[in-house]
């Protein structure tokens, strides 16, 4: 795994890695068909669909219909990938992916886009901190929370041709850079970013930088933190975090989601049952989103390095 983390953010933006992977991955699967609510500007898909009409529906500003349409896909053997913003995505939609996405056995890739705090101006009503915990409640659901751009690609591949619902949550502007470009990052494994020895902070999305970057500050200070990346929430990596709990005796989760149902969730149904340690959360405590850019959010909701400097303490107190 080629880890080239050092704090600066990868220059290209994640929405132009999708306008450029779906059209590829159309090219090289006649199977493949890709559906829009009417976002396909947002992602730069729209020149493209517009010269393979036959590869490519805007289905309008009708999720639910456009993963109707992408389950019959489905069930015709099509490989649909799916495209709108991260709430239209998840709790506009649900009772359709339920039924005729899970339920059903129909293989979908849904791509959620601008979740949580990154979906900054648009505000409090296209900002999804719940998708993660509906997504985790499917049956047989897979979900990803993108680290980078070189991740995105990866999963994106593996995902089309992956068995049952991928629900893929990520960013459509720039993240910090973490893995070398050509990297494959297997979904459902857990990725070591950094060796520590007093405490593990497992972290995913935007939410690795800043764990990064608290474990520089946690050592300046003698403080040894582990960095592991859990970019699948589902199926979760059980025998990493089991394994880096035991190793270092307290847990941080870092996440941009609501720690209801979200990563924190997941992690603590795993202490619970197979390493009970002290563990603290870095996420948005039960509230609604709100308009701002992005770094007034992080803080507004406690998402930043220090918040995790903070409670990676909180949990060593409580080790004892």
């Amino acid at each position: 795994m080629a880890i080239v983390y050092n704090g600066e953010m990868d220059p290209r933006l994640c929405k132009k890695v999708l306008g450029q992977v779906i059209p590829a991955l159309a090219a090289e699967d006649p199977d493949v068909i890709y559906l829009d609510a009417d976002l396909m500007n947002c992602i730069g898909t729209a020149k493209w669909a517009g010269e393979h009409p036959d590869r490519a529906v805007n289905c309008g500003i009708a999720e639910a219909n456009m993963i109707g349409v992408a389950c019959g896909l489905a069930s015709a053997g099509f490989k649909p990938i799916v495209h709108t913003f991260g709430p239209f995505a998840s709790r506009r939609c649900y009772d359709q992916v339920f039924l005729s996405g899970g339920y059903a056995k129909n293989d979908i890739t849904i791509i959620g886009t601008d979740p949580g705090v990154t979906a900054t101006l648009n505000g409090g009503t296209h900002m999804p901190f719940e998708d993660v915990a509906l997504y985790r409640a499917l049956p047989g659901a897979t979900v990803i929370d993108v680290t980078d751009p070189t991740m995105l690609e990866s999963v994106l591949r593996q995902c089309v041709n992956r068995p049952g619902v991928k629900y893929i949550r990520v960013g459509r502007k720039q993240y910090a850079k973490v893995y070398a470009e050509g990297t494959e990052t297997p979904i459902g494994k857990a990725i070591p970013l950094r060796e520590g020895t007093d405490a593990v902070i497992f972290a995913v999305g935007i939410m690795v930088r800043e764990a990064m970057e608290a474990a520089r500050e946690l050592e300046a200070e003698g403080i040894s933190a582990a960095v592991v990346d859990l970019f699948t929430i589902k199926p979760l990596d059980e025998d990493a975090v089991a394994a880096w709990a035991k190793r270092t005796g307290a847990v941080v989760v870092a996440e941009n989601h609501n720690r209801y149902g979200g990563l924190f969730s997941a992690v603590s149904e795993v202490l619970a049952q197979r390493c009970p340690v002290p563990a603290e959360a870095v996420a948005v405590e039960n509230e609604f989103g709100e308009v701002g850019p992005q770094g007034y959010l992080q803080e507004r909701f406690g998402l930043t390095k220090d918040h995790v400097v903070r409670q990676v303490k909180a949990a060593l107190a409580r080790k004892g």
